[in-house]
């Protein structure tokens, strides 16, 4: 019978604290599910904005959503997965109900609770520290250590010579980026795509773009170092918002708009401006998360009716892991989606180096890697 095993966390305490490395307890993995010896798990603005104290997720808690390792142990039931596999994770789903049914298990009707709930769906949870029950299964994963308990609906077989490190960004951040545009967005080689914002998922988006084939890829970012990395991920022109307004400079490249313009800065004044870049039937697609939670976008209607305009909601890419993940490995392999550009790896231990380097800009995409 397979026992409990100790592993090193990196632990959130209290709203805006360190994270900390302390040893915690994790069970054995139950009906459905896989016990994972993490080797690389990305850092994403999400895990943040909880750690943060914005929401309600309980603390001291466990995040990270972003893992790759190796199955060390499986749950009864389970199929498709052995111990030593190689495995990327991802979000979590229910995998029945009808949006999950008809594709789209990213808007699965219980989407919340199985990403943002504390415990497994029975109510348990798999982490403990000193005996104590410990808020876990962030994203059905929490892998901010050294193992996680999964479950076969959030993860996805790799090759034995996989990158963990490399791949490990695919899960979210990656998978939501260039996903909103190939899936959510659906662009194509006659469009106009916009992204605002340079970060890991803006960048995703642009080379998203680039796989799409679209005619013009225009990045708006405010560090010159990120538009350079933009340019050579594939954008066509890179404009910095502190040089004038934006909808202005976008219409100077494309006078009848943009078709696509993909937020990921979650900045209202950038949205604002955004509106003003949609060509006739253009779509807003909406991925960063505002400061504020309730922060809120002011939409001029006759003109919304007028032109046809669309506003979108987008989370993780509208993506069907089993088959997008995939599709991005080997995209990756390929080279056609320079993952490796903006990766930064970080030995575990060093996470609040990590978080602090991201913070300020100078990393892109850190990755927490394990001996």
């Amino acid at each position: 019978m397979t026992e409990a095993v100790r592993a090193i966390a990196a632990i959130v305490h209290q709203p805006m604290g360190p994270f900390e490395l302390q040893e915690i307890l994790v069970e054995a993995p139950k009906a459905g599910e896989l016990r994972v010896a993490v080797k690389a798990v990305g850092i994403c603005h999400t895990d943040l904005v909880f750690a943060s104290g914005q929401t309600e997720m309980t603390l001291p808690a466990v995040f990270g959503h972003e893992g790759a390792g190796i199955v060390e142990a499986v749950g009864p039931g389970v199929t498709g997965f052995a111990v030593g596999d190689k495995v990327l994770l991802t979000f979590d789903s229910c995998g029945h109900c009808r949006r999950c049914t008809e594709g789209h298990p990213a808007y699965c009707q219980d989407f919340t609770t199985r990403n943002y709930s504390p415990v497994r769906p029975d109510g348990t949870t798999a982490l403990s520290l000193d005996g104590t029950p410990l808020t876990g299964q962030f994203f059905g994963q929490s892998s901010f250590a050294s193992h996680a308990i999964s479950r076969v609906g959030n993860t996805v077989k790799l090759a034995p010579d996989a990158d963990l490190a490399l791949f490990a960004p695919l899960g979210c951040g990656v998978q939501t980026g260039a996903g909103a545009v190939l899936r959510s967005l659906g662009a194509g080689p006659q469009d106009v795509l916009v992204v605002i914002g340079g970060g890991a998922v803006g960048l995703s988006a642009v080379m998203g773009g680039k796989i799409a084939g679209c005619k013009t890829i225009i990045l708006i970012e405010p560090r010159a170092d990120r538009r350079a990395l933009g340019l050579s991920m594939g954008a066509h022109h890179a404009i910095d918002p502190a040089a004038g307004e934006t909808s202005e400079a976008v219409r100077a490249i494309s006078p009848l708009g943009a078709d696509h313009v993909l937020d990921t800065s979650g900045h209202v004044g950038a949205l604002q401006s955004a509106l003003q870049m949609l060509a006739p039937m253009g779509t807003l697609g909406l991925i960063g998360v505002p400061p504020a939670m309730d922060a809120t976008l002011s939409v001029v209607i006759a003109q919304a009716i007028t032109f046809g305009h669309k506003v979108m909601g987008i989370i993780e890419g509208d993506s069907v892991p089993k088959d997008f993940l995939p599709q991005l490995v080997s995209w990756t392999q390929s080279g056609e989606l320079p993952v490796g550009k903006m990766v930064t790896t970080y030995p575990f231990a060093q996470i609040n180096k990590a978080l602090h380097e991201a913070h300020e800009g100078s990393t892109v995409k850190p990755v927490l890697v394990f001996d």
